[in-house]
């Protein structure tokens, strides 16, 4: 299933890898937020968007030499949210990793 229809229809393509990885934090964030608060439905929606995302990231061509870091990341989400995190990834680190982007991205206007 399709969530973001107008990113996958080309849109997501036409973003740097930094704009990209911030679009995936935000719902990573929402995700730990949701999750914090007790409401795991609506932290297992934004964690689905975010991997639909990824997912797009990965489909990228301009991404090819990051394919190995995209990968991993997405296991280690996958762990994280569904899981057992055997990878003890905490929501810090999810946040100080997307947060790099972030920046970026900010600093860039």
């Amino acid at each position: 299933m399709t969530m973001h229809k107008d990113l996958a229809a080309g849109k997501w393509f036409q973003l740097s890898f930094c704009e990209q990885m911030a679009n995936v934090g935000s719902e990573i964030e929402r995700a730990i937020s949701w999750r914090s608060k007790g409401r795991s439905d609506f932290s297992g929606r934004a964690f689905e968007r975010a991997l639909e995302l990824l997912d797009l990231s990965v489909a990228d061509g301009k991404n090819r030499l990051r394919l190995g870091e995209l990968l991993r990341v997405r296991e280690a989400l996958v762990d994280h949210f569904v899981f057992e995190n055997s990878y003890r990834s905490t929501a810090d680190s999810w946040r100080r990793y997307f947060g790099a982007s972030l920046q970026a991205v900010r600093g860039g206007r």
